[in-house]
């Protein structure tokens, strides 16, 4: 894909973005309509553009390009560092940092950028603040179970934690309501399919149809485990080393967690899940190394059968490795 393509590696930030490639080298330009009209004019019609996922910062320009016919790759930024430490570099500026993109785009197959609709967008967006307003609310109900161990706390901070608590539960509810409005709007038919996998419930559905754009993101289960963070590392050198195989996390960790309560259900009423555990447990292995394995196969079923378009048949599933 790369070998007919002048690849530009973009580092971008809040004000600015770096470009290089090997025929033009190095710009800065402003990250803003003015710089995005720039670069579009300096690009040839051969051109791949690399960029990292900033979260927010490569959003704007990656979707002006995409929309105005430029081949866009959004890569991961771990992919990136990765690639960077083994060439041994010890120089770190924006400037290096596109031209390593640049040399990571020529020597690895980058995955191709595809717009969001306003629907997508939205629903990332809601994720988003869903995850913000999740992670303070248990902050505060933490808090208000330190104060209660005081066994006298102060009644103004106890209620004024309260009234927080109960402000976020009310923008949580709100918030998960309305991405259930957008994606049955577009994706109701793969909700439902999602929902009849013992195990999975209606939230999990949620967020793995928005972070996988409708598994539309992956050619295959490993991919999406991968991206979760929930494949096996194996820590193996010779005859000495011998670590302990742990899961990757290097992926969504609010979908992870997700899948793991689901894995505690799935253990029940999900066959192919059940049996399972109860074989590694049989092994003697840990309960959790078990439940991580769930959670797996869980991913694995959800991804037969979006894919597959079919509801979900336990003699089809148990098949899955």
């Amino acid at each position: 894909m790369t070998k007919d393509k002048e690849i530009y590696g973009i580092d971008i930030s809040k004000s600015v973005f770096d470009v290089y490639s090997t025929a033009s080298g190095h710009n800065q330009l402003n990250n803003d309509d003015k710089g995005f009209k720039l670069l579009l004019k300096a690009l040839p019609q051969n051109a791949l553009v690399i960029m990292e996922a900033t979260g927010y910062y490569h959003y704007r320009l990656a979707q002006y390009l995409h929309t105005h016919g430029v081949t866009v790759s959004v890569v991961n930024p771990l992919s990136v560092k990765r690639f960077i430490q083994m060439r041994l570099s010890k120089v770190k500026t924006d400037k290096s940092d596109a031209k390593a993109i640049c040399d990571y785009g020529e020597h690895n197959a980058v995955p191709l950028y595809s717009a969001l609709t306003e629907v997508q967008a939205e629903c990332l967006q809601l994720f988003r603040l869903l995850d913000i307003y999740i992670k303070q609310r248990t902050a505060i109900k933490n808090k208000i179970k330190g104060e209660e161990a005081l066994g006298k706390p102060s009644r103004f901070v106890y209620q004024s934690l309260k009234r927080n608590q109960g402000y976020l539960t009310k923008e949580i509810k709100g918030l998960e309501e309305r991405l259930l409005e957008l994606v049955k709007s577009e994706q109701q038919d793969q909700l439902t399919l999602l929902k009849s996998i013992p195990g999975i419930g209606v939230k999990t559905a949620l967020f793995l149809i928005v972070l996988t754009d409708g598994f539309n993101k992956f050619e295959n289960a490993k991919q999406l485990c991968s991206y979760v963070g929930i494949t096996p590392t194996i820590r193996a050198s010779g005859s000495s080393v011998r670590g302990r195989s742990r899961i990757s996390k290097i992926g969504n960790r609010k979908l992870r967690n997700l899948l793991f309560l689901c894995a505690f259900s799935a253990c029940n009423h999900n066959k192919a899940c059940r049996e399972l555990y109860e074989r590694i447990i049989a092994k003697g292995k840990s309960k959790k190394l078990a439940l991580i394995a769930v959670a797996n196969k869980l991913l694995k079923q959800a991804f037969a059968i979006a894919k597959s378009k079919l509801p979900f048949d336990e003699n089809y599933v148990s098949n899955l490795n």
